[in-house]
């Protein structure tokens, strides 16, 4: 006959999560010890995910950092369905001062409409005037437009990078 021993299996399981708990305890006092001990200036002890890398939503501009100028690219690369049934993948980015907070959370909170904006653009396009299309007509009309929907400040130029127009096959 088996006989079983009370409380030896809980007594392991208990005694590893009473293990656990203070061991997490321990990291936490030490992080918080170590916070409030180091500098405001210094950097993360360590980083999850790429570190290393700035945001993709605002990189420095090149040569123009010591006044705040920085290149919003949050737009990101939009891929646009046009009428004769090809696409259309465009990257959009223009700079903006960095340190008018206002704006530039207006711009973070304008993404979208950017998107719909570049896409409607486009897409409503004739396909004759998608073969021949002047890039810099189209930057006009859609730096027009976005400046059209901000409030807090203006956009003054407009990059496309990646134009590039995928023909649909038959």
């Amino acid at each position: 006959m088996k006989k079983i021993l009370p409380g030896r299996k809980s007594d392991f399981f208990f005694r590893a999560l009473v293990l656990l708990a203070a061991a997490l305890t321990v990291l936490l006092i030490a992080g918080t010890i170590y916070g409030l001990a180091s500098s405001s200036d210094t950097g993360p002890l360590l980083t999850l995910g790429k570190s290393g890398r700035t945001a993709p939503r605002a990189r420095t501009y090149a040569g123009a950092s010591s006044d705040g100028i920085k290149v919003f690219s949050g737009i990101g690369r939009l891929r646009i369905p046009l009428p004769n049934s090809s696409t259309l993948i465009l990257s959009i980015a223009f700079p903006y001062q960095s340190n008018d907070l206002a704006f530039t959370e207006e711009l973070a909170a304008k993404i979208g409409e950017f998107r719909s904006i570049a896409s409607g653009y486009f897409s409503s396009l004739p396909p004759k005037e998608l073969l021949n299309m002047d890039e810099n007509a189209a930057k006009t009309e859609i730096l027009r437009l976005y400046n059209a929907s901000l409030r807090l400040g203006r956009i003054e130029a407009l990059y496309f990078s990646d134009l590039i127009v995928l023909d649909a096959y038959p």
